[in-house]
């Protein structure tokens, strides 16, 4: 990873110091993720951070260009394009995810999840017998059905889980929605379709499908099928 116009400090201007060496190891840290105005979008949380070249900083006196490894979990390949979307303000409509191929729908859950708070503003959740419309048409793996979900409660770019756990995580409230609310869920029979897969559950095994209305119903929420 290039860095832009740094001003290091603390532990990392001690690695600075010390390039070429095994001591250039800076450590770990919280990577912010910045909107245009400087206001923190979200943040990924990395390790092993190297510093394996520095130069000086065409951005300002004082300022060096650093060139660094690190290790990061929860940055996925793709998500710079959806981070510059929340940047921009261009995550303004439904469907964008609609476009996206298979492998980046991960990346689109992740910003979704690192950007909540800053997405959300502090707005709180939906209120009790709320009633929200999940748009089947596009649900056609367990991360299209996410993406869907957390666009129907949250809006474009909204998040509300994204694996089963996640989700039931979700329905006790804070992350939008409080149950108990409803969920008009449009195209359900093209979406029971595709989410047929089975899903082990104690001593049995259920279509992916069902055992979301399972959880849905056990958390106070009633869906009906469109």
């Amino acid at each position: 990873m290039h860095l832009a116009g740094c001003l290091p400090q603390g532990g990392l201007l001690k690695s600075v110091e010390r390039v070429g060496s095994r001591r250039a190891l800076a450590g770990n840290a919280w990577f912010a993720i910045l909107d245009a105005d400087g206001v923190t979008m979200g943040s990924y949380f990395v390790n092993d951070v190297t510093i394996v070249d520095v130069e000086p900083s065409a951005r300002g006196a004082g300022l060096v260009d650093l060139t660094v490894t690190l290790w990061c979990e929860n940055a996925l390949p793709g998500a710079e394009r959806i981070w510059d979307l929340v940047r921009t303000g261009r995550l303004d409509r439904a469907g964008i995810w609609h476009e996206l191929a298979p492998e980046d729908r991960d990346a689109w859950l992740s910003v979704a999840l690192w950007s909540r708070e800053y997405q959300r503003q502090g707005k709180p959740d939906a209120p009790a017998g709320q009633v929200f419309t999940l748009d089947g048409r596009h649900i056609v793996d367990r991360t299209s059905f996410y993406c869907a979900i957390g666009e129907a409660i949250n809006g474009p770019g909204g998040y509300f889980g994204w694996n089963l756990d996640a989700l039931e995580d979700c329905l006790r409230g804070g992350w939008g929605a409080t149950a108990p609310f409803s969920l008009r869920w449009d195209s359900s029979a093209e979406a029971r379709t595709r989410l047929a897969e089975r899903v082990p559950t104690g001593d049995r095994d259920v279509s992916l499908f069902d055992l979301l209305l399972e959880i849905f119903e056990k958390r106070g929420v009633s869906v009906t099928l469109h």
